[in-house]
């Protein structure tokens, strides 16, 4: 969430940069009656509270003269009565408040172009060529079912629609997929690996900001405080919920396969073809928490270590600066990589890697200190694909894809699987 100062002191600014994210000014004015009331409030409770203590001062000393303090007795039941009132209405307008602020995005950065959607998103780089063949590429969902590697009719049979089961060397290349991320970020990058918690706490989604606005696209347990985590961001940004971090070991990288579970509420008639949109896939994560100075710095890093294994698995790629109005909820700056598909004719996202800035921090209350006596700050977390696994599978399909239907595997993934090439089973 922003900060409450930051919403007192610099009103105009705030209201101007919310705007480019389709926020209404409504919103905002109704948080600026809020807050103006409930410290309206609490200044009406402390001066019932001083005369209440003042009276009751007047109470003893009438009362040590040998005096009738009924009087004051009865005012003071009353000062007692009001502020029991005031307190009641502080607690509500605090409530509304909260509320209110858990649903106002994060401000964007001055260098994310402005613009309403995807459309004024700005490209910054183009690495490889895309794909051209000299026959009639196939997309992934003719591909697969083909070589025998994707089945989707079973894996609706088995759940839903939505739901894909892997067969022989498609589940072997997701697996490898795993393996490779983990490996690169690992033993390359100097992430270290964290094997998280696959269900997660409200409390934990709505410290990484997906309660309370994305509840509906969360897959919630039945009589359970629970939920089927929809990325490892949620629980990477909750493993230091409530610390106070150590400045010296900042920047902390982690790194965590984790399966992922999304309703994909809104999204009827979008991708309804193939694994692009799955109600469950896994994804490989990368997270940052860093110190404020240093996470844009951060960002780029990260969003190159994400774009090193679209290198590595020789793939054609895009870099693209999301726009204000394109953003995800909590991110502050967002790169997407899109990744070119041959079957689809098409760049798709594969990674999304974005600074939350103190957002999230401050939601989960994460901070730091740099030193002895130093007033805690709230850290910066970023957080990236790295990558998706199910799309960069569709990836490879698209883009290996041989005359004969047989799909040739990646040089850096063959001592992965111990062959060269996917062949109909």
């Amino acid at each position: 969430m922003l900060a409450r100062e930051l919403l007192r002191d610099r009103p105009e600014e705030v209201r101007d940069r919310l705007a480019t994210r389709g926020v209404e000014a409504e919103l905002f004015n109704t948080g600026e009656e809020l807050d103006q009331g409930r410290r309206e409030a609490l200044v009406e409770m402390e001066e019932l509270k001083r005369q209440r203590n003042e009276a009751s001062k007047t109470i003893g000393k009438i009362k040590g003269q040998g005096g009738d303090a009924t009087e004051q007795i009865e005012e003071v039941g009353r000062l007692k009565s009001r502020i029991s009132e005031v307190e009641e209405k502080v607690n509500e307008i605090s409530a509304d408040l909260a509320s209110l602020e858990l649903s106002i995005p994060n401000l964007p950065d001055a260098s994310v172009p402005v613009g309403a959607d995807e459309g004024a998103n700005r490209i910054e780089r183009l690495v490889g060529e895309p794909t051209r063949f000299d026959f009639e590429p196939q997309a992934h969902w003719d591909l697969g079912p083909q070589l025998g590697i994707l089945d989707f009719e079973r894996g609706a049979k088995v759940t839903g629609a939505r739901f894909t089961a892997y067969f022989g060397a498609g589940a072997h290349l997701e697996r490898a997929l795993i393996n490779f991320f983990l490996d690169l970020h690992t033993r390359d990058h100097g992430y270290t690996e964290v094997l998280p918690p696959f269900i997660v706490s409200a409390e934990s989604l709505l410290g990484s900001g997906q309660l309370p606005k994305f509840e509906e696209d969360l897959f919630k347990l039945e009589g359970h405080a629970y939920y089927l985590a929809p990325t490892a961001e949620v629980p990477l940004t909750n493993i230091h919920r409530a610390e106070i971090l150590d400045g010296a070991d900042l920047p902390l990288r982690y790194v965590a396969y984790t399966p992922c579970f999304r309703a994909e509420a809104g999204s009827h008639g979008r991708d309804v073809r193939g694994l692009i949109r799955q109600h469950q896939f896994n994804k490989v994560e990368l997270f940052q928490f860093t110190h404020p100075d240093k996470s844009y710095e951060a960002l780029e890093e990260l969003t190159g270590c994400a774009e090193k294994a679209l290198q590595l698995l020789e793939l054609p790629y895009r870099t693209v600066c999301l726009s204000t109005g394109d953003m995800g909820f909590a991110a502050a700056k967002t790169y997407d990589l899109e990744v070119w598909l041959p079957g689809q004719d098409a760049y798709r996202e594969i990674s999304s890697c974005s600074n939350c800035e103190a957002f999230q921090a401050r939601r989960a209350n994460i901070r730091f200190k740099s030193g002895e006596g130093s007033k805690p700050q709230y850290v910066h977390t970023l957080n990236g694909s790295g990558l998706a696994v199910g799309r960069t599978l569709v990836a490879i399909l698209e883009n290996y894809q041989q005359a004969d239907g047989s799909i040739v595997v990646p040089e850096v993934l063959q001592p992965y699987m111990g062959f060269d090439r996917i062949t109909a089973r």
